[in-house]
């Protein structure tokens, strides 16, 4: 057996492809070496001798000869070190005989990175010999964390994902299922982000991070605050604002926000970043410092892949979320209590003296409808001048996301709702919900008339209850984000993208609903004021153009 030696992140593994790239197997292999994995406990199978090709020197394996062996003697090696211990099972059958020993290591939370190796991956529907079966929930509730990757090229960044999973806060056994024939897939340029990984748990920043990371944005030429929703939902706006204007940043708010933490017409806000990697990548290329705070590392939605980042680019994420920090495939991740980690870095990078401050962005003008078709901009406009400032929106009306960004002037925390997950349905009930929270406060839905069938009994409720929420309806005959979708694919002729033939005012009367439509500038705003005055569930059509997100 070879002696331990110390893991370095530029030891490599011999074996490349015969064209001169790095396989999937070399990255984890290097990866292992990374994070100090020198040990492979195992007994191996067919399933998994593709992974133990070409191992690299300073690898040792520890064969035991039954699994139960195996896992207890990674679970005393992980509790004796504090680090976590590599372990490499056959497929369901290795992965059952460990599963007594898995019950300890659960409950002594030993840092276990137990991998299995799964059958050919197109094989594994059809149930084919050694095929682990639905293996994300074999070990369930035994590890914390399981995963079989979707596809090979995810396998590096989900081995990431394993190690930190299995340290990050409550440290715990975790599990992850390869498809042998993930190993000789080439490895993607981004896997080189995760070798620069890292990830801390404090769970309030100590004064030496935070002097750190004060140090970085001072001496960063340029910095980009990336703000996810979290902040508004723990309630650090304030704060926010007082660090991007104490350090100069350009704020934008990470891709898909379903809540506002900056207000939008500040003189740093540079808008919502777009949801793709390439798109953010061209957005960042300015930057050589990414400060991300309450965000994932990022929620893509189109597919348009590149590099994660542009070269020089460095990024640091603040996230309360651990599983946040543990998937992300690049950037120094820091797990903290977001509303006093934004504060004390508030605190720590005042300047010497502050430059007053600048005038509100400008919003785009907008036109008057034609031929009582507007669009959603100038709905967006009128809300903003005829509403009271503390108004809460929601907003389910994918589409119209640029042209509301662009109109609205949204400066009070708690001011914006929206799916989080993208689902639809959200918007009419969620309106309802938080009209019921905010007795003091104006709420308005902007619902995409699509989007409105999915929750469209909600109208009954407000009205049984005559809950004063004001139901913008955004009409324009078809799924507007699907309309984008299919240019964007290139399937402009599929089916089901088109709503037309709704009459939204006779279903919200049908519910007992207050209903009006609006085909001028006048008529909108008359209704608007109107539906508020009144203190009772009101509904409001209007016909929509048909914009892209």
């Amino acid at each position: 057996m070879n002696s331990p030696t110390t893991a370095t992140a530029t030891a490599s593994a011999a074996a490349t492809t015969p064209e001169g790239w790095r396989s999937v197997r070399t990255v984890v292999h290097e990866l292992m070496l990374k994070h100090g994995m020198t040990r492979i406990f195992g007994n191996p199978g067919s399933n998994e001798l593709p992974f133990l090709k070409d191992l690299p020197d300073e690898i040792d394996y520890v064969l035991g000869l039954h699994e139960q062996v195996v896992l207890g003697m990674a679970d005393g090696f992980a509790q004796a070190t504090g680090n976590p211990a590599f372990i490499n099972l056959h497929a369901a059958s290795g992965t059952g005989n460990a599963m007594g020993a898995l019950t300890n290591a659960h409950y002594s939370r030993s840092p276990l990175v137990v991998t299995a190796g799964q059958q050919v991956r197109e094989t594994i529907g059809m149930e084919s010999f050694l095929s682990n079966v639905d293996a994300a929930q074999l070990t369930r509730p035994l590890t914390k964390w399981s995963y079989e990757p979707a596809a090979a090229a995810d396998v590096p960044r989900s081995f990431n994902e394993a190690v930190f999973q299995a340290t990050a806060s409550a440290p715990g056994p975790v599990y992850l299922s390869i498809p042998y024939d993930d190993w000789d897939h080439p490895a993607s340029s981004n896997d080189e982000l995760l070798f620069r990984r890292s990830l801390s748990v404090e769970h309030q920043l100590s004064p030496q991070a935070v002097a750190t990371l004060a140090e970085r944005l001072r001496q960063a030429s340029k910095v980009a605050l990336i703000l996810g929703s979290a902040v508004d939902s723990v309630g650090a706006n304030a704060a926010a604002v007082e660090l991007a204007e104490n350090t100069g940043a350009d704020v934008f708010l990470a891709p898909s926000p379903y809540r506002l933490p900056f207000p939008n017409r500040h003189a740093q806000f540079r808008g919502v970043l777009p949801a793709s990697a390439h798109a953010i990548k061209n957005s960042l290329a300015d930057y050589d410092l990414a400060l991300v705070i309450g965000a994932p590392v990022f929620r893509y939605h189109q597919y348009e892949p590149d590099n994660y980042l542009p070269e020089g680019t460095a990024l640091v994420q603040l996230t309360d979320d651990p599983n946040e920090a543990s998937r992300a495939p690049f950037g120094e991740s820091i797990i903290a209590d977001l509303a006093s980690a934004v504060q004390l870095l508030a605190q720590a990078t005042v300047p010497a003296s502050k430059s007053p401050a600048a005038a509100q962005q400008r919003c785009p003008d907008t036109t008057a409808p034609v031929g009582g078709v507007f669009d959603p901009a100038r709905i967006f406009a009128l809300l903003r001048e005829n509403t009271p400032a503390d108004t809460a929106y929601v907003v389910e009306s994918t589409s119209t996301n640029t042209a509301f960004w662009q109109q609205m002037d949204l400066q009070v925390p708690a001011s914006y709702f929206w799916p989080a997950s993208g689902a639809l349905g959200f918007g009419l009930p969620a309106a309802v919900g938080v009209q019921l929270a905010y007795t003091d406060r104006q709420v308005i839905g902007i619902i995409g008339d699509g989007s409105a069938n999915y929750g469209i009994t909600a109208l009954w409720t407000a009205a049984q209850y005559n809950i004063p929420v004001v139901f913008i309806i955004l009409k324009n005959g078809t799924y507007g984000a699907l309309r984008w979708f299919s240019e964007l694919l290139g399937t402009e002729d599929v089916p089901g993208v088109d709503v037309p033939g709704i009459d939204f005012l006779a279903i919200a009367r049908g519910y007992g609903v207050q209903a009006a439509s609006a085909t001028t500038d006048e008529e909108f705003t008359a209704a608007l004021k109107s539906a508020i005055d009144s203190k009772r569930p009101t509904l409001i059509e209007v016909n929509t153009i048909l914009t892209s997100p």
